[in-house]
């Protein structure tokens, strides 16, 4: 296991004094539902075969983080444990067998990976997918998928358990080398931290799930940072309409710098919000996005998209057990519904295009973080995103 080394980083080159041996370093570290965060040493051991250690250098707080933490699928309570998801940094060292990464590469760790060997990674045409067959998402995996154990643990020993293939609120992290992306080194690492999550996510929804067309008709329910993603994305793809569904108000500003036409909050009208979707795009919008991971929302999304060719995509995180608020029959009347995993970006093979299309500005980023802190503040953080009063609040390490 080697000795104990702390961690050395100066600008963009990364010390190899460390390389082999365990890092202390700081982490944001969870024990129970809804507890708050303890900023503690812990440490880190080095990577194993197919695995590669990254000195985290920034990470954002997201819904998934949110409700996890808050513990509210019961399947999820596994503790102590390093939530966060979303990052960008440097690769300290790699483990055994690792080709196409080194020491100093600047990467984005991604939660949904890629092996690029399995039968599902290959899989082209119809019939492709982005789920990997071993390093899909997965909420309740919460160990390393080589040898089933932690990399992380506590002073005086104890493992620390994974979360999302990922977890980033801690200095340094040891990620499977599928789920871990290199980028350019040009490309600002503050902003590329959007897209281990949120931006891919609701972007790529419109671009590869719907495939929304030039002209289209859009409405997007929940303005959080997916939502407005989506928004993002309908912009480049030339909707013609996007509505924005939220009940809070204060997203109104936000949602027009980024680009809806038109704002809804629910608790403003005496019909029922599908009804009032219908009357402003004569019959319904032809797509719709679920950002809100409420099933009374999914509903409400569902039935405002034409009949005959109307699609709505789920892209909200809904707790268990409960079940789709559809009835079979409704489908007949031609609504598609669908459910998109990170935008349907094959995290490996596109996201780096992706980033490149960021940094030449076919997307904007800038609007999208709301805030910025030091990690030690990172409570601080989860409380602004409780409050709804940001975006993405990016945590400098």
């Amino acid at each position: 296991m080697g000795s104990l080394e702390s961690y050395t980083y100066t600008g963009d080159s990364i010390s190899h004094d460390t390389i082999g041996k365990v890092i202390a370093c700081k982490a944001a570290v969870a024990y129970g539902p809804g507890q708050p965060l303890v900023v503690e040493e812990i440490h880190v051991d080095p990577p194993q075969k197919m695995e590669v250690r990254i000195r985290v250098l920034f990470t954002s707080i997201c819904h998934t983080d949110l409700s996890a933490w808050q513990g509210e699928t019961e399947a999820h309570r596994v503790y102590p444990r390093i939530f966060g998801h979303e990052a960008s940094g440097v690769v300290e060292s790699v483990g055994e067998g690792v080709k196409d990464m080194e020491t100093g590469d600047h990467v984005v760790p991604i939660f949904n990976g890629e092996c690029q060997n399995c039968g599902y990674c290959k899989k082209s045409g119809k019939k492709t997918t982005n789920l990997c067959e071993n390093f899909r998402v997965n909420p309740t995996k919460s160990t390393m998928f080589n040898d089933g154990k932690c990399r992380f643990r506590t002073k005086d020993g104890k493992p620390i358990y994974h979360f999302l293939n990922t977890s980033t609120f801690s200095e340094y992290t040891v990620v499977d080398s599928a789920c871990l992306v290199k980028i350019d080194r040009n490309a600002p690492l503050q902003q590329m931290t959007l897209l281990s999550c949120g931006v891919s996510t609701g972007l790529g929804a419109v671009w590869n799930t719907a495939d929304v067309e030039a002209g289209a008709t859009v409405a997007v329910f929940g303005l959080g940072a997916v939502g407005l993603a989506v928004v993002e994305g309908a912009r480049t793809r030339g909707a013609s309409r996007i509505i924005g569904v939220d009940i809070n108000p204060d997203k109104i500003i936000k949602g027009k710098a980024i680009g809806i036409t038109d704002f809804i909050n629910p608790k403003d009208l005496n019909k029922p919000l599908h009804e009032k979707i219908r009357e402003m795009t004569e019959g319904g919008v032809d797509y719709s996005f679920e950002c809100a991971g409420n099933l009374e929302v999914l509903r409400e999304s569902f039935l405002s998209t034409h009949d005959g060719w109307g699609l709505t995509v789920l892209l909200g995180v809904h707790p268990t057990p409960r079940m789709l608020p559809l009835h079979p029959m409704e489908l007949f009347d031609g609504r598609k519904i669908v459910a998109s995993v990170f935008g349907d970006f094959k995290g490996k093979s596109q996201l780096p295009l992706f980033a490149d299309q960021c940094v030449k500005g076919v997307v904007k980023l800038d609007e999208f973080i709301t805030h910025e802190m030091p990690f030690s503040k990172i409570n601080e953080a989860m409380q602004l995103l409780i409050d709804g009063k940001s975006l993405r609040c990016l945590l400098h390490l």
